[in-house]
């Protein structure tokens, strides 16, 4: 058997690898999670599935309190995935799109049945677009750059959006919307 000659480190070495960034870390996207479900409590909801995504889609952080039906997660993320698909809370999707069910159904076919326009997806915004004094690329007021989503599903979609919007904000971002119906109380199934 030959002798065997000493591994060159240059010849085995890894080309240097790149951190990737991320528009959301799982830090903030968990005291998201943690806070929706503390605003249930608080509120005495019932049990909700919380899911947060980045801004490219990726599901970061997801929690279910015990006694959520099996397709919560499904619905959470899908509304999520529709505030982040259309760039506006699925209230406004909801009131917006109304009137047009087949092009709703467009964005069910399109989003592989992910999109569900009902209230409960917020958007969760870099709050320091606030404080930035610059405008966005459309001109409108500065507003902070949408960084992800947060969807729910378990109570009224109401709710559900109050958790998200309570959730959010308790992490330090601005929320889109920034407050709850103004009856989400009184919202039932």
């Amino acid at each position: 058997m030959p002798a065997r000659r000493p591994v060159d480190p240059e010849e085995t070495a890894v080309p240097d690898l790149r951190a990737i960034h991320s528009s959301l870390t799982l830090d903030a996207a968990g005291r998201i999670v943690d806070a929706a479900l503390a605003a249930r409590r608080k509120e005495n909801l019932l049990p909700l599935a919380v899911a947060v995504l980045d801004a490219g889609g990726n599901l970061v952080a997801f929690k279910r309190d015990d006694g959520c039906g099996v397709l919560r997660f499904d619905i959470a993320r899908g509304k999520a995935w529709a505030a982040l698909g259309m760039g506006m809370s699925t209230r406004l999707i909801r009131d917006r799109l109304q009137q047009r069910v087949g092009f709703q159904s467009a964005l069910a076919a399109a989003s592989d049945g992910r999109f569900i326009p009902t209230p409960g997806g917020v958007l969760i915004l870099d709050a320091r677009g606030k404080e930035s004094g610059g405008m966005e690329p459309s001109g409108m007021e500065p507003s902070g750059a949408a960084i992800g989503a947060v969807g729910i599903s378990g109570d009224a979609s109401d709710k559900d959006e109050y958790c998200a919007i309570q959730a959010v904000l308790a992490a330090g971002f601005a929320a889109e919307p920034p407050a709850p119906n103004p009856d989400w109380r009184a919202a039932g199934l």
